[in-house]
């Protein structure tokens, strides 16, 4: 299987419609027994009453094991307290697996519902049948089917041997948002008990007998090889039960413990080849994307004519640099290699992926290895790349037996992939009133997509038609892209070209607003002030949503009184993932320096699945930001990545997370994406914050750089 973009998943279950579900139905010939009923691959039943759901995409702190179960129940009126939840390792029945793009909930919203409602149907068919009584007298209620007139009832467990019989139905009626009874409930997260009681499988907790620990030593160098080793010292600790190269860039360290790895690699002599890169620099690297700058771009959107129209011009450039994903639980993956098949324990965005990429890495076919899909402490993206399933799956063949590859703390900052640098060149021209009649924005970065080899379309990295749109109304708009080539390794992270884009734009617009002499939220209103459907590649954005989210926030922040002395504030607002978000930042300046008081988040998601899991989700997406626009920044020297743990990359500390609000606009709309719509308005509001309370504009991130 050719790998995927972050977001190709997404276009292809939209494309399915309404014959995704159908495609995942499991056959019912041939089963020995009829006791079961599983009429889809989400979906089991069995005669004591168990009804187990099958989740497809993988939880990484974002609710994906409650919010999916709940749709699937919804339509199948289940008693939700007895739903099991069972996670699917890499599998060919649920579509892409791929867990990015903040897209699980709105890929499966119908799938799930329609597989709940189409086995709904045929366990009242099958109560019908039992009772000899029409169907229209027949009802499901809480995990029963209910006969009216008699008040007979029977529980899904004692009708699903006949269910299993039956005719799959090939056209369901789903649920209104009025009869929803799960659906916008706040359940109980089921993955929580577990975790509170350290009961819960990440992949790094993973064990089984026999099993040995490696760790590997890379090329610190970008594209660098090994040349030869020297493992003598390394084989004098005790328990170190392998030295070998796995790659070309990497050896690797087997012992019986975590520590026995560490210190036979600390001892290990390696001759490096640096490679073509052991000049570079992150100021070379800036210089590149200035050049590149001048080269024509790839129309993302156009709108009118800008170069006709006449005014004062304003311009600004925004730099942003790399960022690492940096997730608690750094990369590891246990792998158990024999000549027949491979199985893996993965925390993995991409279990798919995974399965693939270590089949062709040990000679295997992809149906001989195995994915089971663990936990993961943060993935933000990380997770999205199988580096580390291959390192264990390679290992584990060289040893002959099970092993966990772990990733230091440093490992996993200076050799991951990281969110591409990037430059921002933007351009208005205003009218004599101060409102904007054209607008440029140029985006200089590398693709993603490109360095990994996948297509590039006309020069338009495949994230950018999900996180680049101008959601304002002008006359006279262009939007492009310019692709820039670096040999830093690229990786898609939390938000990705959306981060970056979101500052540059929404940080411009302030300062277009300031060029006006004009209040931000009320400049941003204008622009929004028509009802307007934006058609930005296959999605269409509506001004009226973008504005909804603008005025709520603003009324929740209690933007129009004023604030007490010292306080400041910003505005933002971004769309992005199919949602619509608004942030507004309030702050106060110590020794220089932004402190963080308060962030009112404003969300249109469409129908909300579970609204505690979105207000635990958007808080996690703005201390993220916060972080990445605080401090955030990896930097290059003699090919090599500097920043090597969380002193020198350091994450938000707990007295400085601010008090974050966050509310939803009611909406029975589809749901749409929320893991990482909150984090591009963060930056923009904070600098626009800072700019009220200094009068200093941020054009470069991190702030404290």
């Amino acid at each position: 299987m050719s790998p995927l973009s972050r977001r190709e998943f997404v276009a292809a279950g939209v494309a399915a419609g309404a014959g995704l579900v159908v495609g995942f139905y499991l056959p019912h010939g041939g089963r020995a027994n009829h006791e079961a009923f599983s009429p889809n691959a989400y979906l089991r039943i069995t005669p004591d009453n168990k009804v187990t759901i099958v989740v497809a995409r993988s939880e990484m702190g974002q609710g994906v094991r409650t919010a999916l179960p709940m749709i699937l129940a919804e339509e199948l009126e289940a008693d939700w307290k007895q739903i099991e939840i069972e996670q699917a390792g890499a599998s060919t029945l649920y579509g892409d697996q791929t867990t990015g793009g903040s897209a699980s909930v709105r890929t499966a919203w119908d799938p799930m519902r329609k597989a709940g409602a189409a086995a709904r149907e045929m366990l009242i068919s099958a109560a019908a049948l039992t009772w000899g009584v029409p169907r229209s007298s027949c009802s499901a209620q809480g995990g029963s089917i209910l006969h009216t007139a008699s008040n007979r009832r029977l529980s899904y467990g004692e009708l699903a041997g006949k269910a299993s019989t039956l005719p799959i139905p090939s056209d369901v009626t789903l649920k209104q948002a009025k009869d929803y009874k799960i659906v916008g409930q706040r359940l109980a997260r089921v993955d929580t008990p577990a975790k509170v009681k350290g009961e819960a499988g990440f992949g790094i907790d993973f064990r089984m007998p026999g099993m040995k620990y490696a760790v590997l030593s890379r090329c610190p160098t970008i594209g660098g090889k090994v040349v030869s080793f020297d493992d003598k010292e390394s084989k004098k600790n005790s328990g170190v039960s392998y030295v070998g190269k796995i790659s070309d860039a990497a050896v690797a360290v087997a012992a019986d413990s975590v520590w026995g790895a560490m210190e036979g690699r600390r001892v290990l002599t390696v001759n490096w080849d640096d490679g073509p890169n052991k000049d570079l620099n992150t100021a070379a690297v800036t210089e590149l994307l200035k050049q590149t700058a001048a080269k024509k771009g790839a129309t993302l959107y156009s709108v009118g004519d800008v170069t006709k129209a006449k005014g004062r011009r304003i311009t600004a450039e925004y730099q942003l640099p790399f960022m690492a994903h940096a997730p608690m639980e750094p990369g590891n993956c246990t792998a158990n290699y024999s000549a027949t098949g491979c199985e893996l324990w993965a925390p993995t965005q991409v279990p798919q992926d995974c399965r693939d990429a270590v089949a062709q890495a040990v000679g295997l076919d992809s149906d001989q290895v195995k994915v089971n899909v663990t936990l993961m402490g943060g993935g933000f993206g990380r997770r999205l790349e199988h580096d580390y399933a291959v390192e264990a799956a390679l290992v584990s063949k060289a040893i002959g037996g099970p092993v966990k590859v772990i990733w230091t703390r440093e490992d996993d900052m200076r050799f991951s992939t990281y969110r591409p640098a990037s430059l921002h060149q933007l351009s208005a021209v205003l009218d004599g009133a101060g409102w904007p009649v054209a607008f440029t924005h140029r985006i200089i970065a590398p693709s993603i997509s490109g360095q990994k080899g996948q297509p590039v379309p006309g020069g338009v990295d495949p994230d950018l038609p999900d996180e680049a749109a101008l959601v304002y109304g002008m006359d006279n708009v262009s939007i492009e892209s310019v692709i820039a080539e670096t040999p830093v390794p690229l990786g898609w992270m939390r938000s990705v070209y959306a981060l970056q884009v979101g500052f540059a734009s929404e940080s411009f617009i302030d300062e277009l607003a300031a060029a006006a002499g004009k209040d931000p939220l009320e400049y941003r209103l204008h622009l929004l002030s028509k009802d307007q459907d934006i058609q930005y590649f296959t999605t269409t954005w509506h001004t009226a949503r973008m504005r909804g989210v603008l005025q709520l926030a603003a009324e929740k922040a209690g933007w129009k009184h004023p604030l007490p002395a010292g306080r400041f504030r910003g505005i933002a607002c971004f769309a992005c993932f199919s949602s619509y978000m608004a942030e507004v930042v309030e702050i106060s300046m110590e020794n220089g320096t932004p402190r963080v008081h308060r962030v009112v988040a404003v969300v249109d998601c469409g129908q909300v699945v579970n609204p505690s899991i979105l207000e635990q989700q958007i808080p996690g997406g703005i201390v993220y930001a916060l972080s990445n626009a605080l401090r955030a920044k990896i930097t290059i020297e003699k090919g090599r990545v500097v920043q090597g743990n969380f002193d020198d990359y350091a994450p938000l500390r707990m007295e400085e997370v601010p008090a974050v609000e966050v509310h939803a606009v009611p909406s029975t709309e589809v749901p749409t994406g929320i893991g990482e719509p909150s984090v591009p308005p963060l930056a923009p509001a904070l600098c626009n914050a800072i700019h009220a309370a200094t009068k200093k504009r941020i054009r470069a991130l991190p702030i404290l750089s």
